[in-house]
């Protein structure tokens, strides 16, 4: 089981929260490479050297491009769940197909993306 970061994970990092940055430490030490989808990148990044601390936590972290074949998924996905949030489309359908665990500081909609595809999501908050 892997691990998805989501944007309340990037965010907690960039604002230096020790249980993120533990977190984060932890997966590496087991030799795992957290995902951020690409989506959540661009939502949590703003630029500049005013955010080094993200820029050191994406380092360390494979960013998933959304290719034709995902974003067409993502789509499916946001019909079945009557639901608008591409980005947390974008978390979920990665973490179902990858058997992943999601950091995120909103689990309840993407909580209720999976159920629209009767599978169950495990989120922690960063």
């Amino acid at each position: 089981m892997g691990v998805t970061y989501d944007a309340g994970a990037l965010l907690a990092a960039d604002r230096g929260e020790r249980k993120m940055w533990a977190r984060h430490r932890a997966v590496l030490e087991l030799r795992q490479v957290p995902t951020v989808p690409a989506p959540v990148v661009a939502q949590g990044w703003r630029g500049g050297s005013r955010q080094a601390r993200l820029s050191r936590l994406l380092v360390g972290c494979n960013v998933e491009e959304l290719d034709d074949g995902q974003a067409r998924r993502v789509g499916e996905l946001l019909a079945n769940a009557a639901r608008a949030d591409v980005v947390d489309a974008t978390v979920v359908e990665g973490a179902l197909r990858r058997n992943d665990i999601v950091v995120s500081s909103d689990p309840d909609d993407l909580h209720v993306l999976a159920a629209s595809v009767h599978r169950h999501l495990e989120v922690d908050r960063p």
